[in-house]
């Protein structure tokens, strides 16, 4: 696959230092994920040509559009680029056809450029509307077909289904991941919805304090996470201080509060009495109404539901060991809440699978000592 964008930049604003690099392949969503000031919408204001990094190299299929070594700095109208910001800046003094036709390069047939364009984003007969008169998804519409107009390999989206309700939020997203497949375009997502990421990356990049984290397949990202910050950041919901207990081949046994947890890291050998934060998401949890210990290689943990949120489709329920052991989180699907006749008993076996444990070095100040 070949690479559409080449990205390195550094720039310190006031007290903030931006640094990162990173490629994005034809053809690919990649999200640029972390909360609000973590650098996202500066990473595409730097590409846009909007602000200019004090350090580093931007190309488009190879071609530098900023060089800080070679003193290159294209101009935002010449970077061939497709922008929408969260605002969406649709000029309101205008129509829909003149807003689309406003971003097509000259030299092409804008009114069948308009046509055809509005036909992709299912607003065909709108072209005599103004902006004030449409809804928020028939905006985002023009807004998306305005940035297309331009015939750009690269799509920069800053956060542009934001002010839309769930509905609308999910059809777009819907049409975003069409408009890519038909059109093979590049796109730079960014947002900090969770959910919205995870629906639509390829890869996913986390974004905190002005630096890139971990930049990885959304698989990656969401079971894998490089530090305990990316694990708080992409909503893994059991984090806790370990120390590792024994080490045999590809398997380790790490004291939790006293909880001995079996566990297979990828990556690196961990020695006994290395201290280690130790993450597990909510849905990899499974309950287990057979209170007998289990003959598996699964850790079991007796524990009673002390706290319980409904969320329609899932429950998340907060479970306290009957002995030694961390409070787990446990999330699960409506249908197996109720098999599992949740509502009229509390004492479940939690049960976690090794693989699905993910131990990385303790961050500092995380404590991680060991219970005796």
């Amino acid at each position: 696959m070949s690479v559409t964008l080449e990205f390195m930049a550094r720039r310190r604003l006031g007290a903030f230092s931006y640094e990162a690099e990173f490629t994005a392949s034809s053809n690919e969503i990649l999200v640029l994920y972390g909360h609000s000031g973590a650098g996202k919408s500066l990473t595409l204001q730097f590409i846009a040509g909007l602000l200019r990094p004090e350090q580093g190299r931007i190309a488009l299929r190879g071609t530098p559009v900023f060089d800080a070594g070679a003193g290159i700095n294209v101009p935002p109208q010449r970077r061939s680029i497709g922008y929408v910001v969260q605002e969406l800046a649709l000029f309101e003094h205008l129509d829909v056809a003149g807003n689309v036709a406003f971003g097509i390069p000259k030299g092409r047939d804008r009114a069948a450029r308009t046509r055809e364009l509005l036909g992709l984003l299912g607003i065909a007969g709108f072209e005599a509307r103004r902006p004030a008169t449409l809804s928020g998804g028939q905006r985002q519409r023009v807004a998306l077909a305005r940035a297309l107009a331009r015939e750009a390999p690269l799509l920069l989206l800053d956060e542009p289904f934001s002010a839309l309700d769930d509905s609308l939020r999910n059809a777009m997203r819907r049409e975003l991941l069409r408009l890519r497949s038909e059109l093979g375009l590049t796109i730079l997502f960014v947002t900090h919805d969770l959910r919205e990421a995870h629906f639509l990356a390829d890869r996913i990049a986390v974004f905190d304090g002005g630096r890139l984290l971990q930049l990885g397949t959304r698989e990656e990202v969401f079971r894998r996470p490089a530090s305990r910050r990316v694990g708080e950041l992409t909503g893994v919901a059991n984090i806790w201080n370990g120390v590792v207990a024994e080490s045999e081949g590809e398997s380790v046994t790490v004291d939790v509060e006293g909880a001995r947890l079996r566990a297979h890291p990828a990556g690196r050998a961990l020695a006994p009495g290395e201290r280690v934060d130790v993450m597990v998401r909510a849905e990899r949890v499974n309950l287990r109404r057979d209170m007998q210990a289990s003959s598996s290689r699964r850790n079991t943990v007796p524990a009673a539901i002390v706290a319980e949120f409904a969320y329609g489709s899932s429950h998340v329920l907060q479970m306290q060991p009957e002995g030694a052991g961390p409070r787990i989180e446990v999330e699960i699907a409506a249908r197996p809440y109720e098999v599992l006749g949740i509502p009229e008993r509390r004492l479940f076996n939690v049960e976690i699978d090794p693989a699905d444990i993910h131990l990385v070095p303790a961050a500092p100040g995380s404590g991680g000592e060991a219970t005796t």
